[in-house]
């Protein structure tokens, strides 16, 4: 094991000060402590790549008075008949907007923002205006993307993404983050410190993750981001990945660690965990046990994937509230109670 290994409960257990006072991110992220929520639409459409979105701001309304820590956006852009999967079809950023009117606790995220192919001068002020519409719920997920059809129909190359995406993030956290800031790229245009952003964010900070590797090496995710959210790993191995995102941290403070995954609630209580195609099928029972043990290992939040749900998702909703939820409670960060 390297001289630096630590293990998860060793490292430093507290947010940085300039999110714990954000009302989105201290909410789904606390050292010590799994949440979960979801990745819309919330609903089952195993046999499609197009969900109905039918009751889809109930459903919303449903999870936001549940208590349930987030609800993420993923960025689509096209059908592309290979992939077979369109997410909720809407425009991320437009739908955050949309749900900013309908929800009132509950945290709202991306998983995440192709940043490659955005301007991130555009997302930086999209984001903004959701934190400041939203009073602090925003977590702006990013990644690199991973459909190379998607790359010519904006132009753009695919082989230099992962490049394309340290500039863009760089270029996101310094208009968030600094007033009238000096900038410059390779790709993206330059910011000589004459003009400033707005909105601004609520808060100092806007929460910033990065989703899947997007072709960054560990060390560079830690140093820039505020978190990682990586795809369901083998859960067998799944403290390895903790381990190295932990020794890749600088040490000053604690940077969560959280998956996505398909999910399927089987109505069998004592269902056992069956891993399928990228995703999970387990009874609530079961689902807890497994919660409680990466709990232990360092896992801090998990986004469900609802579609290959076969149940509706109005009854999964209910269930995993009354019997899940309180084993794994939200946090309660200080400062203003959201609108």
């Amino acid at each position: 094991m390297p001289a630096n290994s630590t293990s998860p409960s060793a490292v430093p257990r507290t947010l940085a000060p300039n999110l714990a006072q954000h009302w989105g991110f201290a909410r789904v992220f606390q050292p010590d402590r799994l949440t979960f929520g979801f990745i819309m639409p919330l609903e089952g459409y195993p046999d499609s790549p197009f969900p109905t979105l039918e009751n889809h701001v109930a459903l919303a309304v449903q999870a936001d008075q549940a208590g349930f820590a987030s609800l993420w956006m993923r960025d689509v852009p096209f059908y592309d008949p290979t992939f077979g999967d369109t997410g909720q079809m809407l425009d991320p950023m437009v739908y955050l907007g949309f749900l900013a009117a309908h929800t009132h606790r509950i945290t709202l995220g991306t998983t995440g923002i192709v940043l490659p192919l955005r301007d991130p001068l555009i997302v930086a002020k999209q984001a903004a205006s959701v934190d400041q519409l939203t009073n602090g719920r925003l977590i702006l997920g990013l990644s690199s993307g991973d459909r190379p059809v998607e790359y010519p129909a904006f132009g753009v190359e695919f082989e230099n993404r992962a490049e394309r995406y340290r500039e863009a993030f760089d270029i996101v956290r310094a208009v968030t983050e600094a007033h009238f800031p000096v900038c410059k790229s390779t790709h993206y245009g330059q910011l000589d410190g004459s003009i400033d952003l707005v909105p601004r964010p609520v808060g100092p900070r806007l929460p910033t993750v990065v989703v899947g590797r997007a072709r960054q090496e560990l060390d560079w995710i830690a140093k820039h981001s505020d978190g990682w959210i990586w795809h369901r790993s083998d859960f067998s191995r799944l403290h390895e990945v903790i381990r190295a995102w932990r020794d890749a941290e600088d040490g000053a403070t604690f940077k969560p660690y959280g998956y996505a995954t398909f999910f399927d609630l089987d109505q069998d209580p004592h269902a056992p965990l069956q891993r399928e195609y990228n995703g999970i099928r387990i009874g609530r029972n079961a689902l807890i046990e497994l919660w409680q043990r990466q709990q232990a290992e360092g896992v801090s939040h998990v986004a469900l994937n609802l579609k290959p749900l076969r149940r509706p998702a109005t009854d999964v909703l209910a269930e995993l509230a009354e019997y899940v939820l309180p084993h794994f409670p939200v946090g309660h960060p200080a400062g203003q109670e959201p609108r």
